[in-house]
């Protein structure tokens, strides 16, 4: 979080702790955007806003009906937009449990046909107490939603809802305001009014200051006539992954003395020695702090520099920017070039507190992290990765605004196969690939094993059989693989695609898949009877903590269990709506595959009997 040790390297924040509500509120709503995500992230954020903060993304996976739980709660409280095409896809089969994301998820396209690039979290929580005025808490990020162990930074800003309009807030209220508007497959009414909702409380927040900061401007580069960019100072420091030499000339003429700049190798070497002579020093981060001292990172995770920041000396001020854009043209340049939506935060305090930018990028902050730049001559190679880089972006992009949709439809058993449902990939027109060597595509719960080559049927504007699959296999997000044709490069990536005929039985049938047996029928029936600001609770039925008591044996143990029950009858918050749900939800007609034990079930329709009306209204 953006205060004095902002870019102190020992001030690190975990992700799943940005988005825990404070002390004596409990999560209502949320709005997100990304430029782009992994399935498994994704995932995992709904459980740290609705159950518990773990320490670690992998602790969340490693729990499915805490996955499952957290995207019921979640579904219709959390909209999250992201750049189309960019949700990463594996080969590997994904869980099922990705297909409960459909609604969070939306894909929408920047308006001028540069990158849907913010990365910003609105979050909105309610009193515990029910009574008192909700706070809304303001994430400006420079990392996506994704498995991602660079080095960023994030500004968290809590505040509370007041009566009356915020100028202020005015460039990201505007921007969630637009998000329904920018979708490129129409957006579903829930998740507009949704996004509405919250730009509309969003408009009336004031904001706590970190300190020693004093003042506070927000920015929006893309959407409107609008555009921030740095202005004239007496010395600037940049830290930036990506950069251009037109971008860094201008910026180096801002700063009157020398400024300071941090990037990527990759990057800071395709540039101009002249324009790299125009900053007294350039630095990128040492390769021990890359991977963590020296820890071994996972193939699939990103590491290096990935934070954005503008760092400007103005009078007595030092003037600190942070967000999602680099310092390039596409992010920063004028209102003639910008193409990309960007999202800036900038932040105003004393420099004799705050620090200069030799202070925060010097050798006692974020600089004893850096080495010099070793300028080198770019191959010819890296220049033939990137040129096959920009091709498939650009095919990429032809895909996603193609207007693909999906058709399922019932199919009857064939031999010892199980009835099941075939998926077909429709086309309304013939797609030109002019440097694709190959195409193929599967649902990403089936993997690669099931891909089908779908160049030819692209090209000639024909539907595309994906297969027969299992009801809880349907899925709307598609795997995409592509080859260029002048090399070796791949591209493999994921896109929500419209559905038509998707079962009403379907979420039933994911259920099922994951609550097999009456241990992970109680553990689930514990978590969703977990009273909502009560983490630990949360976790400690997640994790297995709560056994299933001796339902079926007479035993006493059941009684803790029955206590939840009548807790969750008097507090009327919809708690026993969702047990009633998720019994219908586990009806299954062979009685030796229910894993609801049959006393349980008597019990059960007992108790909902003598239930108030009301009480199985969900809140």
């Amino acid at each position: 979080m953006v205060n004095r040790a902002s870019l102190d390297p020992e001030a690190r924040v975990l992700y799943g702790e940005s988005l825990a509500a404070p002390s004596g509120y409990v999560f209502d709503a949320a709005v997100a955007t990304t430029y782009s995500l992994d399935f498994e992230t994704a995932l995992a954020a709904p459980v740290s806003l609705a159950l518990f903060a773990a320490e670690n993304r992998d602790e969340i996976l490693g729990q499915p009906l805490a996955l499952l739980e957290g995207a019921e709660r979640i579904a219709d409280r959390l909209a999250v937009y992201c750049d189309a095409g960019h949700i990463q896809a594996q080969t590997q089969p994904q869980s099922r449990l990705c297909s409960l994301l459909e609604r969070m998820i939306i894909e929408v396209a920047a308006p001028q046909g540069g990158a849907f690039h913010p990365k910003i979290w609105v979050l909105r929580f309610k009193p515990q107490s029910g009574a008192g005025p909700s706070k809304m808490r303001l994430l400006v990020l420079s990392r996506n939603l994704t498995r991602d162990r660079s080095w960023d930074i994030s500004l968290c800003l809590d505040g509370d809802v007041t009566r009356r309009v915020v100028p202020l807030n005015k460039p990201i209220v505007d921007l969630l305001k637009r998000l329904p508007r920018l979708t490129v497959q129409p957006v579903a009414d829930e998740a507009r009014t949704l996004t509405l909702d919250v730009a509309t409380d969003l408009n009336r927040v004031a904001w706590t200051l970190p300190e020693p900061f004093e003042s506070l401007s927000l920015a929006v580069n893309g959407i409107g006539s609008e555009i921030w960019s740095p202005s004239a100072c007496a010395r600037m420091g940049v830290i930036s992954p990506f950069c251009d030499d037109a971008t860094l000339i201008r910026l180096a003429r801002l700063s009157r003395e020398k400024p300071v700049l941090v990037g990527r190798s990759d990057e800071l070497a395709a540039c101009s020695p002249d324009t790299l002579a125009l900053f007294e020093r350039v630095s990128v981060l040492d390769e021990m702090a890359a991977s963590e001292d020296g820890e071994e990172a996972e193939p699939e995770s990103l590491q290096g520099l990935h934070a954005k920041a503008f760092i400007q000396e103005v009078g007595w001020d030092t003037v600190l920017t942070v967000g999602s854009g680099n310092a390039t043209q596409a992010a920063l340049a004028n209102r003639q070039v910008v193409n990309n939506v960007e999202v800036f935060a900038t932040l105003t305090g004393k420099a004799s507190k705050v620090g200069s930018v030799e202070n925060i990028l010097g050798a006692q902050g974020f600089g004893r992290l850096l080495c010099p730049f070793v300028a080198g001559e770019i191959s010819a190679d890296a220049a033939a990765v990137k040129a096959a880089e920009r091709r498939l972006e650009e095919a990429r992009r032809t895909l996603c605004k193609a207007g693909l949709a999906l058709r399922c439809e019932r199919a009857p058993a064939v031999g010892e196969e199980a009835p099941g449902w075939r998926v077909w990939l429709t086309v309304s027109r013939p797609l030109v690939f002019a440097s694709v060597a190959s195409a193929f595509a599967w649902p990403i719960t089936r993997g690669e094993g099931h891909r089908c080559d779908v160049l030819a049927a692209l090209a000639a504007g024909a539907d595309v059989d994906l297969g027969v699959m299992p009801l809880a296999d349907l899925t709307r997000f598609i795997a995409f693989q592509l080859s260029d044709a002048d090399s070796d490069a791949r591209l493999l990536f994921s896109a929500g695609l419209p559905m038509e005929g998707v079962p009403t039985e379907r979420h039933s049938a994911i259920f099922r898949s994951i609550i097999t047996n009456r241990e992970a029928f109680f553990r689930y029936l514990r978590l969703l009877l977990s009273e909502l600001g009560d983490p630990f609770a949360a976790a400690l039925a997640a994790q297995g903590g709560a056994g299933e008591g001796a339902w079926g044996r007479g035993g006493g143990d059941d009684v803790p269990l029955l206590e939840d029950l009548v807790r969750a009858l008097c507090s009327g918050d919809g708690r026993l709506a969702a047990v009633d749900r998720l019994i219908t939800r586990l009806a299954a007609e062979d009685s030796a595959t229910d894993p609801v034990p049959a006393q349980f079930r008597a019990l059960w329709e007992a108790f909902r009997a003598a239930m108030p009306a009301e009480a199985n209204h969900v809140h």
